[in-house]
């Protein structure tokens, strides 16, 4: 997959929820992990049986205001909002955090502040917040895989999957006085 994404929370209070996403994260293939203000130990996160932790990187912040990410790394939320675009229709950026608010509650208006957009998964009520993580980080690599196109029919076979092509060398003419712009004059 080109690119690189990390998923977190936002005072997460149930540490079952948040180890089942992170070992979701783990198996999607997340470069990095985050908590902002949340309450998680590793060791209580029973239900992260890859303990994800221990092989991804795993950033703790005690606040929006401290939460760092890399130098181009787009912050998305993912939250029921007004303003949020659904999840079939949204580009996801090459390079990503995806952070999702706590189990009963939104996202922080600190949060939604930084983030470059929100996105919202259209349901016709909230979902648990690991079940969310996993629908975004599934769409995420279905829409930036190189995957094969699905079949027209329910028993079709699929397509294989789209294959790069190189173009040609390209050549170029030494550049000759003039205006730097090939342009003899």
């Amino acid at each position: 997959m080109r690119g690189y994404y990390g998923i977190g929370l936002e005072q997460s209070s149930k540490p079952m929820n948040a180890g089942n996403l992170f070992r979701t994260a783990h198996a999607f293939g997340a470069s990095f992990l985050f908590t902002v203000n949340a309450t998680y130990s590793v060791k209580d996160a029973k239900s992260d049986t890859s303990i994800a932790p221990r092989n991804i990187p795993w950033f703790d912040y005690d606040s929006a205001s401290s939460l760092k990410l890399p130098k181009g790394c787009l912050l998305v939320g993912i939250e029921i909002h007004e303003e949020a675009v659904e999840l079939p229709v949204f580009r996801h950026p090459i390079n990503a955090a995806y952070i999702l608010g706590p189990e009963m509650g939104s996202l922080s208006p600190d949060v939604v502040e930084r983030c470059s957009t929100l996105v919202r998964i259209p349901t016709r009520f909230s979902l648990n917040v690991a079940t969310t993580g996993a629908i975004v980080m599934y769409d995420r690599l279905r829409c930036l895989e190189k995957h094969g196109e699905r079949p027209v029919s329910i028993l079709g076979e699929s397509l294989p999957p789209l294959t790069h092509v190189q173009g040609g060398p390209v050549k170029r003419n030494k550049k000759k006085s003039g205006d730097g712009m090939g342009f003899q004059g």
